[in-house]
C-alpha cells in the first residue's frame, strides 16, 4: 500500500507517465514539482487519479528520464532549444545543466563550440555569467548570450565605449552592470544596471563629489557578497579613485580618493578580497607607464598594501606588468609579464620583491606585432594565464603548468572569463569566442 502513495500518474499532453514521489523529489523546492508536496515532502491529496499537464511529451518524457538515472539523453528528433524551453518551464534548468556538462576542472576542459561575432576586432571584455551564458562588450554594444548559447537582443549604449561588465549574481540573475566612458560634452558615460534579457535601463549609478552629481568615466568593476559595487572612475574634476555603490538601490555609499602620485581612477582590475574585507586595485601598462598596485581598506580608508614597479631597473622584469590577482590562501599576489612569466608578492610584506617563477615561462622572444596582453584568472585552486592563443593552467603549491587551451582560429586571446562552470575566451582578430566545458563525470 505504501508503494501505491507513493506512485504518481501524469497526463502529459495526452500520453500517460507513472512516476514516484521520491523521483519527482529529486526536483527541488524551485521545481514545478514542488507544490505537489507539503514541506515534509510528502505528496500532497489529488482528488483527480492524474495530473495533467498541457505541454510537450518527448520533452517530460526525457526531463523525466534525468530525475530517475541523472543522465541526459536527447534523441535525434527532439530539438535541444525545445528541450531547454520545456526544463525552463518545469524549473529543471540546473538540473539539465549539470547533466551537460561537470564541475570546472582547468585540467579537463574541452572545446564545446565556437562562436562568431557580428563584426570583427574591437573586443573589449568578454564576462561569463553564474548560469552558464555570457556577455561581449564590442565597442559601444554588448552581446548578449544565455547558457544555451542563444543571443539575445543587444544592448547598445548609444556611442559610449563600454570598459567593462559583471553579472550582478544569483541575486539578482538577469542583472549586468555595464561601465562606459564619459562623453564629452554630452555629461553621459559611468555605469547603469541593465536586465541582459531585455536590454532595460534599470537605473544609473552616479558620482557625487561635494553634494554635487558628476559626469565621469567609469571602468572596472567588482562585486562583493555584501551587495556593494566597486568601480574605478575619473572624472573632471576631483573625482579620480574608487567608487561603492549599493546595488540594490544603485546609491552611492563611499568613495575612496586617489592619493598624490599613485594610481586608482585609471585601474585595470579590482578584486574583492572577502578574508581580509579589501580591494585589491592594480592599474598596469599601458595605461600607465608605470604599474600601481594596491590594497584598500574603506572602512580606516587607508591603502594597506601597495607595490609599484617605479622604482625597478628599466630592463627588469617587474616592469611592465599586464595583470595581477590576489590569492588569499596563499598570502600573496601573482602576476605576469609580456612573455608569461609569473611572479608573486608577499603580502605579510608591505612593497615586497617579485619573486619570478622561470618554469612558467612559455613564450620564447618577442610578443607579436599586435599583441594581446595576458590576463590571469583564479579558480577553486587553479591558475590561468592567457598568452597569444592560448590559455595556460597552473595548479599545485609551486604552481607548476599542467595544461594548455589552444585554438588557431580568431587570432589572439584578448580577454577569457569563467562562470556557471565554463570558460568564455574572446579573440581579437575575428571578434570570435570559444566555449570550454568539463564533460560530466561517467555514472556507473
Amino acid at each position: 500500500m505504501a508503494i501505491q502513495k507513493d506512485r504518481v500518474r501524469f497526463n502529459v499532453g495526452g500520453k500517460i507517465f507513472e512516476t514516484t514521489a521520491t523521483t519527482l523529489a529529486i526536483a527541488g523546492r524551485d521545481s514545478y514539482f514542488s507544490a505537489m508536496f507539503d514541506d515534509n515532502w510528502d505528496l500532497q491529496p489529488n482528488p483527480a487519479s492524474e495530473y495533467f499537464i498541457d505541454r510537450n511529451p518527448d520533452c517530460f518524457a526525457i526531463l523525466l528520464d534525468l530525475l530517475r538515472t541523472g543522465e541526459l539523453y536527447v534523441p535525434p528528433n527532439v530539438p535541444e532549444k525545445l528541450l531547454y524551453r520545456e526544463a525552463l518551464f518545469y524549473g529543471l534548468a540546473d538540473h539539465v545543466r549539470s547533466a551537460k556538462w561537470g564541475r570546472f576542472d582547468g585540467n579537463r576542459l574541452h572545446l564545446l563550440k565556437s562562436i562568431t561575432g557580428r563584426a570583427p576586432g574591437d573586443g573589449t571584455a568578454i564576462r561569463g555569467s553564474p548560469e552558464g551564458g555570457c556577455c561581449v562588450a564590442h565597442g559601444s554594444m554588448v552581446h548578449i548570450y544565455d547558457w544555451m548559447l542563444e543571443e539575445h537582443p543587444p544592448i547598445n549604449l548609444d556611442y559610449q565605449r563600454v570598459n567593462d561588465a559583471g553579472w550582478v549574481g544569483p541575486v539578482d540573475p538577469t542583472g549586468l552592470v555595464i561601465s562606459t566612458c564619459e562623453r564629452l560634452g554630452r555629461g553621459q558615460g559611468g555605469m547603469g544596471l541593465f536586465n541582459s534579457k531585455t536590454g532595460e535601463l534599470r537605473y544609473k549609478f552616479s558620482v557625487t563629489h561635494e553634494n554635487v552629481v558628476k559626469s565621469y568615466t567609469a571602468g572596472a568593476l567588482c562585486f562583493n557578497d555584501g551587495y556593494s559595487l566597486f568601480s574605478s572612475c575619473k572624472g573632471r574634476s576631483n573625482e579620480y579613485g574608487i567608487g561603492v555603490w549599493d546595488q540594490n538601490t544603485g546609491q552611492q555609499v563611499d568613495f575612496f580618493y586617489e592619493p598624490p602620485g599613485w594610481s586608482l581612477g585609471d585601474a585595470d582590475k579590482l578584486q574583492w578580497l572577502n578574508g581580509s574585507n579589501c580591494l585589491l586595485v592594480a592599474t598596469l601598462f599601458p595605461r600607465k607607464d608605470n604599474c600601481y598596485i594596491s590594497l584598500l581598506d574603506f572602512r580606516s580608508k587607508s591603502m594597506v598594501w601597495s607595490w609599484s614597479d617605479m622604482w625597478s631597473p628599466a630592463n627588469s622584469d617587474d616592469r611592465r606588468v599586464r595583470d595581477a590577482i590576489a590569492m588569499e590562501e596563499n598570502g600573496s599576489i601573482c602576476v605576469v609579464n609580456e612573455f608569461e612569466d609569473l611572479g608573486f608578492m608577499d603580502l605579510r610584506r608591505d612593497s615586497g620583491s617579485v619573486r619570478w617563477s622561470s618554469r612558467s615561462r612559455i613564450m620564447k622572444g618577442k610578443m607579436p606585432d599586435e599583441p594581446c596582453y595576458p590576463k590571469l584568472a583564479l579558480h577553486e585552486g587553479q591558475l590561468f594565464s592567457s598568452m597569444n592563443d592560448c590559455i595556460s593552467v597552473f595548479c599545485g603549491s609551486d604552481w607548476v603548468l599542467t595544461s594548455r587551451l589552444k585554438r588557431s582560429f580568431g587570432g589572439s586571446i584578448c580577454d577569457f572569463s569563467i562562470g556557471g562552470d565554463r570558460l568564455f575566451a574572446l579573440h581579437s582578430e575575428e571578434n570570435v569566442f570559444d566555449v570550454w566545458e568539463t564533460p560530466p563525470p561517467s555514472i556507473v
